[in-house]
Formats: structure tokens, C-alpha cells, sequence
């Protein structure tokens, strides 16, 4: 089912600043993760730690794509794909929060979420396989750019903090707008491609 909004949406540069300041709900979700199951010190906790994580973070995240997200799709899809892959990532390298390990892990984890979020992206979304090919690099960017920047990863917090957040939301805000652009005020459109869809 989808739900058309009609109007106009952001402009390219205000969407992406909207999403990039979605990176403040990181350390939220991480902090919810944590609450609920703990440091992640084994698969129950990193399965468990995931989904409350990938649940926080996918709300946000859809409450700042300006309208072209579905906030319960991308939820529900963030919130499975981040409670598998840091459960598959963790155990891969064996709970360890050495650079290289948390990098892979991030590597591992952001597959899986990437692959469930490019599902739950609406069908008029472009070469969608882009988000799940993308977002392994950057969910291990994040985790890199934490570590580097002496967060005490040695904690096994279930996302990476606010410096790889922002990282992350950056760049990932570029290639959200590559696949769905956001149409600029002053534009003129018919069709379909006047009305904002969220698949439903």
C-alpha cells in the first residue's frame, strides 16, 4: 500500500543536513542498547543489544529522510538487519575491540543491514543495491573513526559513538539523495513525480 503526500519536498541540501543531524540519535540507541542487554559480551546481547539499537535508529532515521523513508519499514528492517549482523559480526571476531576487529565487525554487521535496508527502500528508490554495497564500508568507517577518535570502545557498546555517527550520516546522506532525491522547491512536476510515496 502507498500513502502519497502531496507538496513539495526539502531542497537537496537541506535533506541532507536534515539526515546528517539524525546522527544525534547514535548515542541515544546506543545507550538504549546498552541499558537492555548490557556490553555486548556474547550473541544473545549482540542480537538482543542490535535490535533495540537498529529500532531507535531506524525511527530516527526515517523522521529525517524528509518524508521518503517509511518509518516502519525502515525500522523494522534496521532493527533486524543491525540485531543479525552485529550477532554474526561480534562473534566473528570473537568480541574483540581492537581496531581491526571492530572494523570488520562493523564490515559483517553493515552487510546484513545493508542488504535488509535497501529492501525497505520505496520502489521509486534507484539502483538500490548501491545502499547494500555501500553500507558495509561505512558502518565499518564508523566504527574506525570512533576507535581512532579514543572512544573507550573497550566498553562493547552495540553502535559506534557520535564521531563515526556523524561520519556515517554524512555519507550515507549523499548516497541516500543519489537514489531518492529530494525535489527542490522551486520545481515543477505532474505525475506521480509531484506526490512524495511511502510504501507501506
Amino acid at each position: 500500500m502507498r500513502t502519497h503526500f502531496p507538496g513539495r519536498r526539502r531542497p537537496a541540501l537541506g535533506a541532507w543536513i536534515w539526515w546528517t543531524a539524525g546522527f544525534l540519535a547514535f548515542p541515544i540507541a546506543g545507550l538504549a542498547g546498552r541499558a537492555a542487554v548490557g556490553p555486548v559480551d556474547d550473541a544473545m546481547s549482540a542480537l538482543v543489544g542490535g535490535v533495540v539499537t537498529g529500532a531507535v535508529i531506524g525511527a530516527a532515521q526515517a523522521l529525517a529522510s524528509s518524508g521518503r523513508l517509511s518509518p516502519p519499514r525502515w525500522s523494522a528492517a534496521t532493527a533486524a538487519g543491525s540485531g543479525v549482523g552485529l550477532a554474526l559480526g561480534a562473534t566473528l571476531v570473537g568480541y574483540r575491540t581492537d581496531l581491526g576487529s571492530l572494523a570488520l565487525m562493523g564490515a559483517a554487521e553493515g552487510f546484513l543491514l545493508g542488504v535488509a535496508q535497501a529492501s525497505a527502500l520505496p520502489r521509486a528508490a534507484r539502483i538500490r543495491w548501491l545502499w547494500a554495497a555501500a553500507t558495509p564500508v561505512l558502518w565499518a568507517a564508523g566504527w574506525t573513526v570512533t576507535t581512532l577518535a579514543g572512544v573507550g570502545v573497550d566498553a562493547r557498546f552495540t553502535v559506534f559513538g557520535a564521531t563515526g555517527a556523524l561520519t556515517f550520516s554524512a555519507l550515507s546522506g549523499v548516497l541516500l539523495h543519489a537514489l531518492l532525491p529530494a525535489t527542490a522547491p522551486g520545481r515543477t512536476t505532474t505525475g506521480s513525480d509531484s506526490l512524495r510515496e511511502v510504501d507501506a
